[in-house]
């Protein structure tokens, strides 16, 4: 049969995603479901809420909370500037406690294109693989909110990769979280932005847009790890490597926020239905279905080599613009999906427009550096919280 063959066996025996319990579909055109009233985003602010639904939120399957959450849809934008809803989640610590306190809006890494894999899907049953992370910051007595980013958990295919929608997402899921009357999170509190791997570059860019995008809010650090810096030489560093199948779903991330890049065009058949399997599976089987892969077995020409392509992937590039606030950035020395050179690169470019940048090499490789590095983002935004 074929590896092609097989796996299109695989889907077509497996069928689509299954629903979870939340199934409403929220978005520009029907935020509750079929029949709903449609939503004009426009006529929105970014950071306005649009629902609010309390649901569990459980850390990890067998570790109960106490923590109160919600699963809310918020007006964003888009790469180009346009109006989009996007989901996330809002978590507060049950202390009975209203007003100034810091919130944490937090960017998870990759969970795969799905709707199914967002974090508010995977939250009330414990499955969300941060929910241990984000637990640390509930723990202090912060409130936390986490974006699903664009297209994901709502209508449309998740603009994955696509750096300026993200730093909207998280910047906007602080102002959601703050304008929800029952979370009661005061409109002043403090906010610390985390992020690691996508989270990374969501966090990172959320730091760069912070000044012209939300300059009303009192970010007073941003803890980011893993920084994917520049697009097109970490697709050239995992191809033919254990990553590849992340470069594939990058391309449809990519493609779903600029659609002149018409991906369709560079796809064989093989390309075609690893494109199937990113845009409609988690991580997992988007890295498993295609290991070691390289460009020119899914394509009839390579589109990274395309200029049209090559500036839209230059459009997320990290480094252009100082962050307003202060930066604690960590990288795994041993980092065999975003090289370690990608971290420092942005330390030093970061640094040389002025900003305040706290560089921390972590001896770890991609996954573990995650865990690694988690403890010293929170210590690190805990002292920025109590200057």
């Amino acid at each position: 049969m074929g590896l092609a063959g097989a796996l299109a066996a695989l889907l077509a025996a497996a069928g689509p995603p299954a629903a979870t319990a939340d199934t409403r579909a929220v978005g520009p055109a029907a935020p509750h479901g079929a029949g709903a009233a449609p939503v004009d985003a426009a006529a929105l602010a970014p950071g306005d809420l649009v629902s609010a639904v309390p649901q569990r939120f459980k850390p990890d399957p067998v570790t109960p909370s106490t923590a109160r959450s919600w699963l809310i849809h918020y007006r964003s934008t888009t790469a180009t500037g346009k109006p989009n809803v996007v989901s996330g989640t809002v978590i507060v610590p049950s202390d009975g406690r209203t007003g100034t306190r810091p919130l944490v809006s937090y960017a998870v890494g990759t969970v795969g294109l799905a709707d199914h894999c967002a974090p508010s899907r995977t939250f009330p049953a414990g499955l969300t693989r941060e929910g241990s992370l984000i637990n640390r910051a509930l723990l202090r007595g912060w409130a936390v909110v986490v974006t699903d980013y664009e297209g994901l958990g709502t209508p449309g295919t998740h603009t994955y990769t696509v750096g300026p929608s993200a730093g909207h997402a998280v910047l906007d899921a602080a102002r959601a979280a703050m304008r929800l009357p029952e979370a009661g999170i005061g409109a002043d509190s403090p906010v610390g932005v985390m992020g690691y791997s996508q989270g990374g570059q969501a966090s990172s860019w959320a730091a760069e847009l912070h000044g012209s995008y939300a300059p009303e809010l009192d970010v007073r650090g941003t803890a980011t790890g893993g920084v994917p810096r520049d697009l097109l030489e970490v697709a050239e560093y995992n191809e033919g490597k254990a990553g590849s199948g992340l470069i594939a779903m990058a391309a449809v991330g990519q493609d779903a926020a600029f659609p002149e890049l018409d991906l369709d065009g560079y796809l064989n058949a093989r390309g075609k239905i690893q494109k199937r399997i990113a845009e409609t599976q988690c991580v997992e089987l988007g890295t498993a279905s295609w290991p070691f892969g390289r460009v020119d077995q899914i394509t009839t020409r390579n589109p990274l080599a395309e200029p049209l392509w090559r500036d839209r992937l230059a459009r997320s590039t990290l480094g252009t613009a100082a962050p307003r606030s202060p930066v604690f950035l960590y990288h795994g020395s041993v980092d065999t999906l975003i090289p370690y050179s990608e971290g420092t690169a942005l330390r030093d470019a970061w640094r040389a427009r002025g900003a305040d940048v706290t560089f921390r090499s972590v001896p770890f490789a991609h996954v573990s550096g995650a865990m690694a590095g988690s403890p010293l983002a929170i210590a690190w935004l805990a002292d920025r919280f109590a200057e």
